[in-house]
């Protein structure tokens, strides 16, 4: 098994998810074996009830991707193999294959989320997953004490 390595995704937001996600979300990339593979670009939104992870991923259909958790890491998982064919009777004119895989996983701060409840979609060449926050963990308006 090759070491978990911290993802470095985009130069200029990495000191953003350091600083201000490594108590909620730690990144990393697993079990990459070769690195001409391309990971799917991920955006991460914030609101005040939950997190939006948004992976680009044009091109796969629903039932290529896996998602799962174990022991607070969120995985998500695809692998797609296609095999073109050009065929003249039993001898082959010409063959290609193609297979792609990656995995992206996510340590998620329970404190924070409820993972029981995220769901996933995928539309447009988009995995979107919801991952909601707990009640505790989400922003509270302000409000006012009365001195008396």
């Amino acid at each position: 098994m090759l070491p978990v390595l911290k993802s470095r995704i985009v130069p200029s937001v990495t000191r953003f998810l350091d600083d201000d996600w490594s108590s909620l979300i730690e990144w990393r990339n697993q079990g990459f074996p070769n690195q001409s593979m391309t990971v799917p670009s991920t955006n991460v939104k914030e609101t005040d009830g939950e997190y939006i992870v948004e992976l680009a991923a044009p091109g796969m259909r629903k039932e290529d991707f896996q998602v799962e958790i174990n022991n607070d890491v969120l995985t998500i998982k695809s692998e797609k193999e296609i095999e073109n064919q050009d065929q003249k009777e039993e001898n082959y004119t010409r063959r290609e294959f193609s297979y792609q895989s990656f995995q992206r996983s996510f340590t998620l701060n329970n404190r924070v989320v409820d993972d029981s409840k995220i769901k996933a979609n995928y539309n447009e060449g988009i995995l979107r997953l919801v991952i909601p926050k707990r009640e505790e963990a989400k922003v509270k308006p302000t409000r006012q004490i009365q001195i008396k």
